[in-house]
């Protein structure tokens, strides 16, 4: 991870212990602002936005994205666009996909959400 991501990442997780972290997969229009985004959470999902977590939002581009969290006083809305390289956005279905900080971390490295290899199966190989 270059410095300039560790930084950015410190600072995303430094703002409050979130007790969740959702990846809003597939499209976000992300010409909406804090209110559209947490209408978006709350009607699409049934989440709370309110509830001490973060939710991360990718447009069409997946060089950009958004993260909005509740904190006690507000909202919280980041924008963080990428001068080179791409996220590894999840875009099959829209979905609320609940991850790990340490996913999270792999996740803004450039590691896709999914592992691309899948554990083997036992064959009658014997």
């Amino acid at each position: 991870m270059n410095s300039d991501t560790e930084k950015d990442l410190k600072q995303l997780l430094a703002y409050t212990s979130y007790q969740k972290i959702y990846v809003i997969t597939g499209k976000t229009d992300l010409r909406k602002g804090i209110d559209g985004l947490a209408t978006f959470v709350k009607e699409e999902f049934d989440l709370d936005p309110f509830n001490n977590a973060l939710f991360l939002f990718c447009g069409t581009k997946m060089d950009r994205f958004k993260a909005l969290v509740w904190e006690s006083d507000g909202f919280l809305l980041f924008y963080k666009r990428l001068e080179n390289g791409r996220l590894l956005w999840p875009r099959k279905d829209s979905a609320a996909k609940l991850i790990t900080q340490t996913q999270l971390k792999r996740f803004l490295q450039g590691f896709p959400l999914s592992p691309s290899v899948q554990p083997a199966t036992i064959g009658a190989w014997y």
